[in-house]
């Protein structure tokens, strides 16, 4: 069944407020759900004030919400995104994602590889790890900049589920959304390849680390890195 269409409205009722409105750009902006936490630390605001907005744009259908469950987060958490057909308000343009598509239908057909796609991604990688060369360490930066890209990253030992790096220094940063989604579904040789490529070379600029190994979706424990701390 199609999704309802948002009564244009209830859009201006629920957006008229001016917190209201800077709390659903944030959403329309971030690659990811965010919890009521995250959206209050971006607007420097109190979640007590921001939870009554959130729950306001649920009511009218802007928002869908899911219960974050996974072991190790604490307190299940609410997490907050567009509702399908939610209005973006031109603060993202419709058309990147058809962008997005040709240019993977592009690359396919011009018979772009996944070594191809991974070099691209690492002069990318590149250039992102000038912005956190002040971090404290490699692992600290590679899991801000996946959370900036809306990976959703979780981290864990090897075989383990403490939710740090083992005695060897290597860790395991798993991803839980991909912000890629349906293009990855559809050309995961192209899109795998070119996150992959992003995360070798953010680690090999940053330095004080090593990707020891990268699990695409075609691995049979998929979506995740394996890094060790030097």
């Amino acid at each position: 069944m199609a999704s309802a269409v948002v009564p244009r409205l209830d859009v201006l009722k629920a957006l008229g407020d001016d917190t209201r409105y800077a709390i659903y750009g944030q959403l329309v902006r971030s690659r990811r759900p965010l919890a009521t936490a995250e959206v209050a630390e971006r607007l420097g605001l109190h979640p007590n004030t921001v939870r009554p907005h959130l729950e306001r744009m649920r009511e009218v259908g802007l928002l869908d919400v899911q219960v974050d469950t996974r072991p190790g987060v604490g307190r299940p958490q609410h997490l907050y995104g567009l509702a399908p057909e939610a209005p973006s308000l031109a603060l993202v343009s419709s058309s990147v994602p058809l962008v997005a598509r040709m240019l993977a239908r592009l690359a396919t057909a011009a018979g772009a590889s996944g070594d191809d796609a991974v070099g691209v991604g690492r002069v990318q990688g590149q250039a992102d790890a000038t912005a956190f060369a002040d971090s404290a360490s490699c692992l600290e930066a590679l899991v801000a900049e996946l959370d900036e890209l809306g990976f959703d990253p979780t981290v864990s030992a090897p075989d383990d589920d403490d939710g740090a790096a083992d005695d060897d220094g290597a860790a395991v940063i798993a991803f839980a959304h991909c912000p890629f989604g349906e293009l990855a579904e559809a050309h995961p040789e192209l899109v795998c390849s070119l996150h992959r490529g992003i995360v070798e070379g953010f680690v090999e600029a940053l330095g004080g680390g090593e990707v020891d190994d990268f699990h695409p979706l075609a691995h049979r424990r998929p979506c995740q890195v394996t890094l060790i701390s030097r």
